[in-house]
């Protein structure tokens, strides 16, 4: 166990750190504000007129990812379900309208691959995973990414050797649902009081905190988010230290 301090916050007998993916490890803003534009133009081709309003429904706005948006902390399974809630206005049945939508995420996918690879860690993600795995810390990510997409980030960025945990959302189970966090400390095998989490959304805050974790700490390298659940919030991720 060791002691971990994040500005004025002192959290004692931690065992391991639990860590959001997109926008907390992964600087994917850019990535998924095209996968919403491409998700969009999609549909629109088939439904015109609902690709502006799913564009807001998707958490962009004046061409920028809100960080609190349905892209940025939300599962693929709902995004989904928003997209066909829009279809489905437009006097389609709900079952059409799934399908819809689930083509054309997958057809989005597909034209962006390539791309998909392509975001960046947060300058100093790395040290800061080697440091905490360093001294003896079980690390994990937890991300409303899939499972398949944790794994193909933990293998491109080469965090094998420090990262102990990859789970993203598979299944109708998601964030803020506490379950989900227990989950990740079962699999980790410590528990919830001796854990800490760090993400980038409310939802990361609030699923950490409804669990029992040791603490929460949000990040936001530097833009404007409010963590209501947070027990302290941080700007970049040097700013957890082992004590």
């Amino acid at each position: 166990m060791v002691t971990i301090r994040c500005r004025e916050m002192t959290f004692p007998n931690i065992e391991a750190i639990i860590f959001d993916k997109d926008g907390t490890l992964e600087d994917s803003q850019a990535f998924l504000r095209e996968l919403a534009y491409k998700r969009s133009r999609l549909i629109d081709a088939q439904i015109p007129g609902v690709g502006e309003p799913l564009l807001m429904a998707f958490g962009i706005q004046d061409d920028t990812l809100d960080p609190t948006g349905l892209m940025a902390v939300g599962s693929r399974r709902e995004s989904e379900i928003a997209a066909a809630a829009y279809i489905a206005e437009t006097g389609r049945g709900w079952i059409e309208s799934l399908e819809i939508a689930r083509n054309a995420f997958a057809e989005a996918e597909r034209y962006l691959k390539d791309a998909a690879g392509t975001s960046p860690l947060f300058a100093g993600s790395l040290d800061v995973l080697k440091s905490l795995s360093e001294a003896g810390l079980k690390l994990g990510i937890l991300s409303a990414a899939s499972t398949a997409g944790v794994q193909a980030f933990v293998k491109r960025h080469q965090l094998e050797p420090y990262i102990q945990l990859q789970q993203g959302v598979d299944t109708d189970l998601s964030k803020p649902d506490p379950a989900l966090f227990l989950q990740a400390c079962e699999r980790l095998g410590v528990s919830a009081s001796a854990t800490l989490m760090v993400g980038d959304s409310a939802g990361d805050m609030a699923m950490a905190s409804r669990a029992g974790a040791a603490g929460c700490i949000g990040i936001s390298w530097g833009t404007s988010i409010h963590f209501p659940d947070a027990d302290v919030a941080i700007a970049q991720l040097d700013e957890i230290q082992v004590l």
